[in-house]
């Protein structure tokens, strides 16, 4: 029996290098993990239910509904698209520390806010936890997810002969100024910022070991000379 595949979503965090080009975040899976283990990926993971939610969707910023269906080219429902980006803002954060959320009004969030830090260190410790879930933490913080800042890059299905299987939309975002993803997490065992072709060519000597999407989306980010030049043909909207 084919296995249904989840929805999911995966986030490629880019920034600029000192010198030129940019780089992209990449986490490895610990060893034990049932799957993918060991691998090199992106952030990301499935979408749940309550990212489908009414009161989640109502918590995005820049992006309604049926412009994310309509990005996506998809025959899901509206809310079922949209929910995809919570979902990549979310397994960002919860897996990097990294919080791509605004205020009500739209304006960009300022890391270093008194409190603020400490404040969603411990309560991403909490969902990991259980103790707390995503929706929870921007209603109690004030903040909407920031679904402008995520563009939408390309779309993978697991093959049917798999017994687990993934329908996953890959997005880009640019790490947020004065932002910094974590090392290490409870998912993650080692990260690094690395030029696309320096993770090809890890890949290709063993060092890196990645599944073809990954590799995939590394080989077309490495067409790019810049952040300026990926984000004209890669943008919301």
């Amino acid at each position: 029996m084919t296995a249904k595949p989840k929805h999911a979503a995966t986030v490629i965090l880019v920034r600029p290098r000192p010198d030129e080009g940019f780089e992209v975040f990449m986490t490895r899976r610990p060893e034990g993990m049932q799957f993918l283990g060991g691998a090199y990926v992106f952030p990301g993971g499935s979408v749940r239910d309550q990212d489908c939610s009414e009161a989640s969707l109502k918590r995005c910023y820049g992006l309604s509904r049926q412009e994310a269906q309509r990005i996506l080219r998809t025959h899901l429902s509206p809310e079922l698209s949209l929910a995809h980006w919570v979902a990549g803002i979310r397994e960002l954060f919860e897996e990097a520390g990294v919080l791509l959320c605004v205020t009500e009004a739209g304006e960009t969030i300022d890391i270093k806010q008194r409190g603020l830090p400490e404040r969603c260190a411990g309560k991403r410790q909490r969902l990991i936890e259980g103790s707390l879930d995503f929706l929870t933490l921007l209603e109690s913080e004030g903040l909407f997810c920031d679904a402008a800042r995520l563009s939408y890059f390309s779309h993978w299905l697991t093959p049917e002969e798999f017994s687990t299987r993934f329908d996953t939309r890959f997005y880009l975002a640019v790490l947020p100024s004065g932002q910094h993803p974590l090392a290490t997490s409870e998912e993650v065992a080692h990260s690094l910022w690395i030029s696309p072709e320096e993770a090809l060519r890890g890949c290709d000597a063993g060092t890196l070991p990645m599944i073809f999407p990954t590799f995939s989306a590394l080989r077309t980010l490495a067409d790019f000379d810049s952040l300026e030049r990926l984000f004209e043909e890669y943008r919301t909207g």
